[in-house]
């Protein structure tokens, strides 16, 4: 059961990634602007080729380490599936971000990945053909009655908005990056969906109202902030490769389920730290009542992922 225990670490690592970006779009001395931390965050994001160069070391292979060899020149189809996943990337990361400046990430979290849960498998059973769970519908409905809590409770109808908007792009992303594989093989469509996600990144740069705004934002950024969203970076992708891992060697089923416990784990760190944290990285109500409803709706929607992915 290692695949388990390498889930739930990935999940913790997610949810500390959350409140980190929650402070960076949030405190204006960082980087108040969502678009230009997601333009960075595609770029970081495009650096996770060099993994393959440690395939070529010895011993590295057995554990499913992508290879450089099983990189091909891409067809158009690859192409094109590739810019879709960084176009869709990038659009739900800018939503994703503006959410975020305006609401904890405990609140923005749970909604996103419930909107992306049932927004996935529903657009998997249209354009991928394929069938749905069982208890499909019991667990959308639960999906559905825990987002509508958080929702009505704690979000104005911006917030909502972008939410949604975020977690329907999410989908989009996922599908997109399913029908990749689908077309090529695991290492030949990662590859080539990173080289794209840097690519679309500096294809922004052409636009000067874009490049106005990040370079402006980059001679304003200090380097302990870069240093800050680099690492952060890093942690987000050392989390996406450990479930892809723990996806390969376990049940995918079990390894989709887990992903409620990303929303927990924020809970448990703003019970326990919330204090220490920086008021700008949210997470800082600590009545009864507030955390009581909190645990709530985040156990509605953790159980209807469960539901949904058993």
């Amino acid at each position: 059961m290692s695949w388990i225990l390498l889930t739930t670490a990935a999940q913790f690592v997610n949810a500390v990634v959350a409140i980190i970006d929650k402070y960076l779009v949030t405190d204006e001395k960082a980087l108040p602007r969502p678009f230009v931390y997601a333009f960075y965050s595609c770029i970081v994001t495009g650096f996770w080729v060099v993994i393959y160069f440690l395939g070529w070391i010895p011993g590295l292979e057995k554990y499913g380490f992508p290879q450089l060899s099983n990189v091909e020149t891409p067809t158009i189809q690859v192409v094109g599936m590739s810019i879709l996943a960084a176009y869709t990337f990038f659009i739900a990361l800018v939503s994703l971000y503006n959410a975020l400046k305006h609401a904890d990430a405990s609140d923005v979290m749970p909604v996103i990945g419930a909107v992306s849960a049932i927004s996935t498998f529903g657009m998997s059973y249209l354009f991928l053909e394929t069938r749905l769970a069982p208890n499909f519908i019991w667990g959308i409905v639960l999906l559905a009655i825990g987002t509508f809590l958080v929702s009505q409770v704690r979000f104005t109808s911006s917030i909502a908005l972008h939410t949604v908007h975020s977690g329907l792009f999410f989908a989009l992303h996922y599908i997109s990056m399913k029908g990749l594989f689908q077309e090529t093989s695991f290492d030949d469509g990662f590859f080539w969906s990173r080289i794209c996600f840097v690519l679309f990144a500096l294809s922004l740069l052409l636009v000067p109202v874009y490049f106005d705004k990040i370079k402006q934002q980059t001679k304003n950024t200090t380097r302990k902030i870069a240093i800050l969203v680099f690492s952060n970076k890093i942690m987000a992708g050392v989390a996406s490769f450990m479930i892809l891992k723990a996806t390969d060697w376990g049940d995918v089923a079990v390894v989709q389920a887990l992903d409620g416990l990303k929303f927990v784990f924020i809970l448990i760190i703003s019970l326990l730290i919330g204090k220490y944290i920086p008021v700008a990285a949210g997470e800082n109500e600590h009545d009864i009542k507030t955390i009581f409803r909190k645990f709530l709706y985040v156990a509605i929607i953790c159980i209807g992922f469960i539901i949904l992915f058993h």
